[in-house]
């Protein structure tokens, strides 16, 4: 049997259960696919986002919005950072204790530039709590993509319960298709053959992930 027949074979399957007259050519057929597994409270999305960005080896600290410029200025401090990359739309005061050197997001930043920087700091567009997802739309407080791709230790600021969503089909409705969209779960990470795992290539080497609530 070729690749041909056995698409062509699951998409007669699938189809099965659709009438003759339903024309599933020309309509979209309805299919009711679960949206997020199992039932939890809002707490315990949370938890759950927490527990699959350490499994991934992310950084999580958890933060009170008065707390945030202390924490930041520690996490930058603890790196040695003596500078990091500032999108243009990041509040201002998250990074009122912090000392390090700011560098705009430029379109003329070269990478050169950029891997020179120690630190970036974002915020996210939304977080997806059964993968350990961040995604990044490019919106003000997130800059460039690759201010997120360049420099070596990338802290991203996740406001919950807002921006956290159970599953991707969640996450989706909340994103514009049209703009660039990064998916990031974990620090950057590849393995060669014998499943060594090398952190850094494609990406920051570190990623901390702060979950910022309101009070």
């Amino acid at each position: 049997m070729s690749s041909r027949e056995r698409i062509l074979g699951r998409v007669r399957r699938a189809l099965a259960d659709v009438p003759d007259d339903a024309r599933p050519y020309e309509e979209a057929v309805a299919r009711e696919y679960l949206r997020e597994h199992g039932q939890r409270s809002v707490a315990k999305t949370v938890d759950l986002l927490a527990e699959n960005l350490a499994d991934y080896r992310a950084l999580v600290h958890r933060c009170t919005d008065g707390e945030l410029p202390v924490l930041l200025m520690r996490l930058l401090a603890a790196r040695g950072s003596r500078s990091v990359v500032v999108p243009p739309g990041l509040p201002p005061h998250w990074l009122a204790a912090v000392d390090a050197t700011r560098v705009h997001d430029r379109a003329a930043s070269t990478p050169q530039e950029l891997d020179g920087v120690d630190s970036v700091v974002t915020g996210c567009a939304v977080a997806v709590a059964e993968t350990g997802t961040i995604v990044l739309d490019g919106s003000p407080d997130q800059g460039r993509r690759r201010i997120t791709l360049v420099p070596d230790h990338h802290i991203c600021v996740v406001r919950v319960p807002d921006q956290v969503v159970s599953s991707v089909p969640g996450a989706l409705e909340r994103l514009d298709p049209a703009r660039p969209l990064t998916w990031i779960s974990g620090p950057s990470a590849t393995s060669d053959i014998e499943l060594d795992r090398v952190e850094g290539v494609h990406g920051p080497r570190t990623l901390e992930v702060v979950l910022l609530s309101g009070s």
